[in-house]
C-alpha cells in the first residue's frame, strides 16, 4: 500500500512496541490501514512464530490483535474528531482489556488479515472487536478496551 499506516505516524518515543513499533528492529512492526469502516492488518508469520508444527502461537494472535486494536482505536479517535493522523495534539492508546477467543488452529506459512472495528467510543474509551483469519477463515476473535495514552508518555504537558 502506498498510503502511510496508522503506526507511521507514531512519535518516536512511542514507536518501540514490541507489536508495531517500527522502531523496534526485532519486533513485528505490524502496519493497519482503513477499509472502509474496518480497519486491516496483513501479517505474514516466520517459522518461528510456531506454537506446535504447522500451526501459529497463540501468544502471537493476541499480540496482532492487540497491536491492531491500539492502532485503529487512535485512527478512529482522529476521525471522530474530523483531523489528520498527524495533527496535534497526537491521540495513542494503550490496552486496558484484551479479551481472545481461539475459535480453530491457525496455520502457519499463510498471510493472516486481521479485521478491526470500533464497538463504543466514550471519552478517553475506544472499544474495538477484531477478528483474525488465515485463507479465509476466522481462527480468533477479540475485544480490546483501549485507553487514551496521557500526554506526558508522548513528551506533552497534561
Amino acid at each position: 500500500m502506498s498510503e502511510k499506516s496508522f503506526q507511521d505516524y507514531y512519535a518516536d518515543a512511542v514507536s518501540y512496541c514490541y507489536g508495531c513499533g517500527r522502531l523496534n528492529e526485532r519486533g513485528l512492526q505490524i502496519k493497519s490501514y482503513w477499509d472502509g469502516d474496518e480497519a486491516v492488518c496483513t501479517f505474514e508469520p516466520k517459522p518461528h512464530h510456531l506454537g506446535f508444527p504447522g500451526y501459529v502461537y497463540g501468544g502471537l494472535i493476541a499480540s496482532l490483535i492487540d497491536c491492531h486494536c491500539t492502532g485503529t482505536a487512535a485512527a478512529v479517535a482522529y476521525r471522530a474528531e474530523g483531523r489528520p493522523m498527524d495533527s496535534d495534539p497526537p491521540l495513542r492508546y494503550v490496552t486496558a482489556s484484551l479479551h481472545v477467543d481461539y475459535l480453530r488452529p491457525t496455520p502457519l506459512g499463510v498471510p493472516l488479515e486481521l479485521r478491526a472495528r470500533p464497538t463504543e467510543i466514550k471519552g478517553r474509551k475506544v472499544v474495538v472487536a477484531c477478528s483474525l483469519y488465515a485463507q479465509g477463515e476466522e481462527c480468533a476473535r477479540g475485544e480490546a478496551v483501549l485507553v487514551r495514552m496521557p500526554e506526558h508518555w508522548l513528551g506533552q504537558e497534561e
